[in-house]
């Protein structure tokens, strides 16, 4: 019995040893680790406060901007005019971002008494957003290969 209690104690030591390792990296990308990641620069940030979150959507159009439709979600602290987002994405191949400036970091997107945005938000590609929210098709992202950067601008209402 002791063999097997020093062996547990062991193995509870190396897990802290690792996860402290882990954190003093610093790896600046959120997300499950996986070989591809996506560095995005969002551009327009007015103020550094709160954060910036990124939404991560696969190649299915009727899971953009659908609740729960999303893969994943990054956030970063937010830094003025621009932050720095790097998430991983499971596997190179297309994708979908939506950004806003969670600037009171309540981890939601505010909305007024209409529905329309209070806080600063963006789409991959930077399609216009004049007549309503943009297509999947208009923010489609190919991302080939790990370490790839792309930049989203940020509009505030």
């Amino acid at each position: 019995m002791r063999p097997f209690r020093y062996l547990v104690a062991v193995a509870g030591l190396a897990l802290l040893v690792g996860a402290s390792a882990a954190a003093q990296t610093g790896d600046p990308c959120t997300g499950t680790p996986s070989a591809t990641r996506l560095f995005v620069d969002v551009v327009n940030v007015r103020k550094a406060e709160g954060l910036i979150a990124v939404t991560l959507y696969a190649d299915d159009r009727s899971k953009f901007l659908a609740h729960r439709g999303s893969l994943y979600v990054g956030r970063a602290p937010a830094s003025a005019p621009t932050t720095e987002v790097c998430i991983y994405v499971p596997q190179p191949g297309i994708y979908g971002l939506a950004v806003y400036h969670d600037a009171d970091a309540d981890r939601s997107f505010d909305r007024n008494g209409l529905g329309l945005p209070k806080e600063g938000y963006g789409f991959s590609n930077n399609p216009p957003v004049i007549f309503g929210l943009p297509s999947f098709s208009k923010v489609r992202l190919s991302v080939p290969r790990t370490d790839m950067r792309t930049s989203v601008r940020l509009r505030y209402p």
